[in-house]
Order: C-alpha cells, then sequence, then structure tokens
C-alpha cells in the first residue's frame, strides 16, 4: 500500500504562483510513477504532469507545459507541482497519483491523495 498526502492548495491571483507537495509512504518507491491530476467541477479527471522516481523523467499535458514544473526528491519521498501564471481555468482539486508506469490516464495510477484545492480568483 502507498499513502499520499498532499499539501500547497489554496487561493492565488491570475498570474500568481503555487506550489504543491505530495509526500509518500508506506511503500512508496514500489510505484515508479508519480503524477498530479486534476478535477474542477463538473469536469472528469485530467492528467496534468508525471514524473519517475527512477530518473527523474518528466511528461506534461499541453495545458502544463511552459508553466508547470513537476520535480521529485527521492529521500524524503516528496513530489512537488510548481505552478506558475495561474489562470482562472486551473481553478481545480489537484490530487496526487501513483502508479506503476507513466501514463496519461486516471485509471492506471493505483493510488490517490485526498487533493488539495486551488483557486485562481481576483
Amino acid at each position: 500500500q502507498v499513502q499520499l498526502e498532499e499539501s500547497g492548495g489554496g487561493l492565488v491571483r491570475p498570474g500568481g504562483s503555487l506550489r504543491l507537495s505530495c509526500v509518500a509512504s508506506g511503500r512508496a518507491r514500489s510505484m515508479d510513477a508519480m503524477a498530479w491530476f486534476r478535477q474542477a467541477p463538473g469536469q472528469e479527471r485530467e492528467f496534468v504532469a508525471s514524473i519517475r522516481w527512477i530518473g527523474g523523467r518528466t511528461r506534461y499535458a499541453g495545458f502544463a507545459s511552459g508553466r508547470f514544473t513537476i520535480s521529485r526528491d527521492n529521500a524524503r519521498n516528496t513530489v512537488w507541482l510548481e505552478m506558475n501564471s495561474l489562470r482562472a481555468e486551473d481553478t481545480a482539486v489537484y490530487y496526487c497519483a501513483a502508479g506503476p508506469y507513466m501514463r496519461d490516464a486516471a485509471h492506471e495510477y493505483d493510488f490517490w491523495g485526498q487533493g488539495t484545492q486551488v483557486t485562481v480568483s481576483s
């Protein structure tokens, strides 16, 4: 089992930045891929970014590329999502996920955190 705990969400003005954290515990390293997804009200959960514990390869959704950065610290079993130039449409609950492979589909991930709310509003 892998437990994931997100933090760092909040209210930010358009153009602002936030840094989300996800701490993995339990058999954290049994899953090589870590990812961030988000879900806005009435919308399906969508892929944001992913990273591998081994090697650190990253992948981004189109809307995230150039604005968001995913990174990890293997020693601390922690993954971050740095979000810059935030827009109102980035408002959503952001979830951390762990799975065996780097995939873009939510069903490919086996473990999920409880989510952290990000609200972008003036």
